[in-house]
């Protein structure tokens, strides 16, 4: 019976932290909640810019799997890396995403949604596990943004190589509020 009450308890606790319903969640709370801290956005390696704002659409350049401690992770997924690395990684590309997109937006309470992503695995031929690879992302916007924002149309494809050999790559549009 107690086992019961404490359950119960918690289940209370946990829909009361939830959006009442129609209310958007905080993305800038979800981080916090998460033990996310976004620090600077990746800087262009080329001749090329980060983010492009386009009326109420933003367009954020291919980005990396960046480490907290500097540098990228690195290696083909299947022969050097797990899929569960792999997806590790995407989520590493989703902070290093979202670094760059409140770099450009200013408050990432101004993401009405995220609209599309395209998500590159550097592996081999035979690899065909990429949407699980990807996942690693699309989780992570969900778990930020809630469902309503955070869903998004999405492709997995599988690369021959990446620039500097990094595992994942990932580009997405988004849309904000004017």
């Amino acid at each position: 019976m107690r086992t019961l009450i404490v359950t119960l308890a918690l289940l209370a606790v946990a829909i009361a932290a939830q959006p009442a319903l129609g209310q958007q969640a905080d993305p800038e709370t979800r981080l916090e909640e998460l033990g996310i801290t976004l620090g600077p956005p990746p800087q262009p390696v080329a001749n090329y810019v980060s983010s492009v704002r386009s009326g109420n659409l933003v367009f954020l350049a291919g980005h990396g799997p960046r480490l907290p401690e500097g540098g990228y992770v690195a290696g083909k997924i299947g022969p050097e890396m797990s899929v569960e690395e792999g997806y590790e990684a995407a989520r590493l590309t989703g902070i290093a995403l979202l670094a760059s997109l409140k770099a450009e937006i200013g408050d990432l309470n101004k993401v009405v949604r995220i609209v599309k992503a395209t998500g590159m695995v550097n592996t081999t031929p035979d690899f065909t596990d990429h949407p699980a690879v990807i996942n690693g992302f699309s989780d992570l916007m969900v778990d930020v943004f809630g469902p309503e924002r955070g869903k998004h149309a999405r492709s997995a494809i599988g690369m021959n190589s990446l620039p500097i050999n990094i595992a994942v790559e990932i580009e997405m549009i988004v849309e904000v509020t004017e």
